[in-house]
């Protein structure tokens, strides 16, 4: 229903919609998805981040990713179907796998247990300071889903959270698939539906399950966003860039920055710039994935308060990845860069995963900047050849990839690094750390490595430069 109502009220050409929904053309080539934003001028003078004191307080700080439980997930069920999601029902055909009892690396989300024991075996090995989930809870089941259904499965989760992480503070943003249907966030002059019954509940659970002050509450009920203070001069700002991503087709009648909410993170950026605050900005959808005009009015926003942003953290692609932020005037300057986490779910051909930050801690100039991370793993086929959850660190990316520090400055120098031996082994353990270990570096050929690099070196969706200097097809 949605996408007749879509087609009924949309006033853009059939051109500019193919544009947006299917990229056939670039969409800056039309005016109407072309919107800006008004940024304050005054920029201050750039001031890079410089590493701490080696004794300066650190603060440890887990992001989880795209849980996905499948509450339906049968072991021995069959694991290759032809259904967008398996390892739900019927016995395996001859010759192909049936599900493994703690989870399966195929078109499998994980079942309850297994989310449960990896949560459980963080709690007890991390030490952790507080909790980043970056949103996606319900399985990928989207062709059957209620409200209802969406509803148990956050409100399950998010208990679970809560009692298995006590006295620990949870920050959320809210994923795609926590609608029903997925991906369709309508605006408030969206008459025929509304999506009231969601921020409702998160607000509810956000604030009486996980703690977020109550003066969060109004900001999520009007958007799925919030704003916060986590320690002292560190600001939290949760976006809902569910409301950017081209998969929302309620965007194809209006897409000129739903609720305002661009406008109300620059007002909170230059609080916090006037305030000497540092900020971490959480999301679902990164910037890379949302469409053109997002990405290319937010990298403008970054731009503007570089000094101000000392974190971004998000999910949504299941993979372990990071894209960088470049300084509008002098390209080859980098500015920022966004982490995107692995995913606690297997969906597809992953292992479950979860990231560990350390960063520069609590104290009064402290720049909140990251300056390690850790990736650890649960080895599903150990796990299951076992019966036994085997988890295992994956890697420090300080240790991993021998970088000095983890400034934007250093993933930049990581990035020549693998433009200069794209086909070498460093690109590969990249590679195998893009898939939580389930693959290796032979998997990914020379034209594989060149798309993933180009990924990394933008967080822009339609950046005609992204991949200059990347190595040519050979």
């Amino acid at each position: 229903d949605a996408i007749f109502q879509v087609i009924a009220l949309t006033h853009f050409s059939n051109k500019a919609l193919c544009s947006l929904a299917l990229n056939c053309d670039r969409q800056t080539d039309y005016p109407v998805l072309n919107w800006s934003v008004a940024i304050p001028d005054r920029k201050p003078p750039p001031q890079p981040p410089k590493p701490p004191s080696p004794d300066s307080p650190k603060l440890k700080v887990l992001q989880l990713a795209d849980i996905h439980v499948d509450f339906e997930y049968k072991p021995g069920s069959e694991a290759d179907c032809l259904e967008p999601l398996c390892c739900r029902k019927g016995p395996p055909l001859p010759g192909h796998p049936g599900a493994g009892f703690w989870g399966t690396s195929l078109h499998c989300d994980i079942p309850y247990w297994t989310a449960q024991a990896i949560l459980e075996y963080g709690a007890k090995t991390e030490e952790i300071d507080f909790i980043y989930y970056t949103g996606d809870t319900p399985p990928h089941n989207v062709w059957n889903q209620s409200r209802a259904d969406q509803l148990y499965a956050i409100n399950t989760i998010n208990n679970l959270l809560a009692t298995t992480f006590p006295n620990k503070m949870l920050y959320s943003a809210v994923g795609n698939h926590e609608a029903a249907p997925c991906n369709l966030f309508p605006t408030p002059n969206i008459r025929s539906d509304n999506i009231s019954w969601l921020y409702q509940a998160l607000a509810d659970s956000w604030i009486n399950t996980f703690g977020l002050p109550n003066d969060t509450r109004e900001s999520i009920l009007r958007g799925g966003f919030y704003t916060t203070i986590v320690r002292p001069g560190l600001r939290l700002i949760s976006l809902n860039t569910n409301y950017y991503a081209s998969d929302n087709y309620w965007l194809f009648i209006n897409s000129t920055d739903p609720l305002n909410q661009l406008e109300w993170l620059i007002q909170w950026l230059q609080y916090a710039e006037d305030h000497g605050e540092k900020v971490h900005i959480i999301a679902h959808h990164p910037p890379r994935t949302c469409f053109a005009a997002f990405g290319w009015n937010f990298n403008r926003i970054v731009n503007r308060f570089e000094n101000t942003i000392s974190g971004q953290f998000y999910g949504h692609t299941h993979r372990d990845e990071f894209n960088m932020f470049y300084d509008e005037n002098d390209h080859q300057r980098p500015v920022s860069m966004a982490y995107i986490a692995p995913s606690l779910t297997t969906e597809s051909f992953l292992n479950p995963g979860y990231r560990v930050y350390t960063m520069d801690g609590e104290y009064p100039s402290s720049s909140y900047w990251v300056l390690d991370h850790r990736t650890v793993i649960m080895n599903l086929t150990a796990t299951n050849l076992y019966n036994r959850t085997i988890m295992q660190n994956e890697y420090n990316a300080r240790d991993a990839y021998q970088m000095e520090n983890l400034f934007p400055t250093d993933w930049d120098n990581f990035i020549k690094r693998l433009e200069n031996d794209i086909d070498g082994p460093l690109m590969s353990t990249v590679y195998k750390h893009y898939t939580k270990s389930y693959a290796d570096g032979s998997q990914c050929n020379h034209v594989c490595r060149r798309g993933l690099i180009c990924d990394f070196k933008t967080a822009r969706d339609d950046d005609p430069d992204a991949c200059d200097s990347v190595p040519p097809f050979a």
